[in-house]
């Protein structure tokens, strides 16, 4: 049940699930700048982060 709640808040919400995942750090700020600038890398990015 937590994998899915992960791959559920890396689709809708990414830099919360890095941020619930790794913390406050570079891959973090690299995620909300990602997900600033165009949404769907953001994403791709937490989940590869999250399933990693």
């Amino acid at each position: 049940m937590n994998k899915l709640v992960m791959i559920l808040l890396c689709i809708f919400l990414p830099p919360v699930a890095v941020f619930i995942d790794r913390g406050l750090g570079k891959d973090f700020i690299i995620n909300l700048i990602l997900t600033l600038i165009f949404f769907l890398p953001g994403s791709i990015h937490a989940l590869w982060l999250t399933m990693k």
